[in-house]
């Protein structure tokens, strides 16, 4: 059974990009435009905490907020716009357990947290690749199978 922990490790790339709470959607929708990405991690630095996850601000959050509050959107602070809990999840979370939260929470980005602290994040996408390489995986099976068992035929 494949985790969150080894699916980290196959990621490509692993960087984490983050926001601050007290930062605009402006800012939020620049850099997620920069990453080529659609999502950003949102933090708050406590003191007693650490930095602390607060949320996922989306592409589909900037969609609501424009729907919701017009032309102010850009301004507005991220943490004025963050209204559920962080769904997250740990290293030794199972990719099945992953994608149910995905699909109970309607997310398409989880992080990864571990003791209190931001690890990683699993995207719905990771997911996909995952599933792709185990199809292509076992659909080649059978082939290389097939083709040993005639090597030794010739032998």
């Amino acid at each position: 059974m494949m985790t969150v922990d080894d699916m980290l490790r196959a990621k490509r790339d692993t960087r984490i990009i983050t926001l601050r709470m007290h930062e605009t959607v402006a800012d939020a929708v620049l850099v997620m435009k920069r990453e080529n990405i659609s999502s950003v991690i949102v933090k708050d630095v406590c003191r007693t905490e650490g930095n602390t996850v607060v949320g996922v601000f989306s592409e589909r959050d900037v969609t609501r907020a424009v729907l919701e509050h017009g032309a102010n959107t850009p301004k507005m602070v991220l943490a004025s716009l963050l209204k559920r809990e962080v769904i997250s999840c740990s290293l030794a979370d199972s990719i099945e357990t992953v994608l149910r939260l995905m699909v109970e929470h309607q997310v398409r980005h989880l992080p990864v947290i571990e003791n209190h602290s931001l690890v990683g994040v699993i995207s719905a996408t990771d997911l996909m690749r995952h599933y792709l390489k185990e199809e292509e995986a076992a659909l080649r099976e059978p082939v290389t199978a097939g083709m040993e068992a005639g090597l030794a035929a010739l032998r």
